[in-house]
């Protein structure tokens, strides 16, 4: 989080120091479900893990991260990069063959739709009620702390994730969501995969926990 200081002090210094070290915070816009998709279930199954990105840095990272999610939770999931290469990622009826090809019946996609600013005032000096007579205002005045004012800035992320099923070629399932303060992409993909993970769980496309290599989905 970045701050700015009206009235610069040891006691606010403190303050922005610890807070600079708070983990961003992911919630979820909204989310959509095909109606028709109720029992079905990626565990078990080959989903293609799709992170759009033009940085293709930030691509392989996305996709390894939410390939480990979604391994992690009884599906089967292959990174789109080890079957696509990058100067193939706009063709889409090569992506659906080579993913076809691959055995794969869904596909998760996931895609940085924007960001913006929100800024707002806490307020670090009212006038209290202590003030309307000598004794209650002394007590109060060698007691209190000065607290200044600050001004704080959050950056917000939003991030759509979709899951479409080769099977039946139709979009299964959709959500977006919002990422405050996120410290950077890698950071933000890691989080939105776990978010997204134990949000597609509960809603009965994945396992509810861990699930280790090897066993029953």
């Amino acid at each position: 989080m970045r701050k700015s200081p009206l009235f610069p002090s040891f006691s606010l210094l403190v303050l922005l120091a610890l807070l600079g070290g708070c983990a961003s915070t992911t919630t979820f816009t909204s989310t959509w479900k095909a109606p028709d998709a109720q029992g079905l279930t990626l565990n078990g199954k080959t989903v293609i893990a799709v992170f759009i990105s033009k940085d293709e840095a930030q691509r392989r990272a996305g996709e390894d991260t939410l390939t480990a999610d979604l391994n992690g939770r009884g599906a089967h999931a292959i990174a789109g990069y080890t079957l696509l290469a990058n100067e193939d990622r706009g063709d889409g009826e090569k992506a659906r063959q080579r993913f076809r090809e691959a055995g794969a019946n869904a596909v998760v996609t996931m895609r940085v739709l924007g960001k913006d600013q929100r800024v707002s005032y806490t307020p670090g000096y009212v006038f209290p009620p202590y003030y309307s007579a000598f004794g209650p205002y002394w007590g109060y005045g060698w007691g209190a702390v000065y607290d200044p004012g600050y001004l704080q800035t959050d950056e917000l992320v939003s991030v759509e994730t979709l899951v479409y099923s080769l099977d039946r070629d139709k979009l299964l399932w959709a959500s977006t969501s919002r990422t405050v303060n996120p410290r950077d992409v890698y950071r933000l993909v890691k989080e939105i995969s776990d978010a997204t993970a134990r949000e597609m769980a509960r809603q009965g496309f994945l396992a509810a926990g861990p699930v280790e290599r090897g066993s029953a989905p």
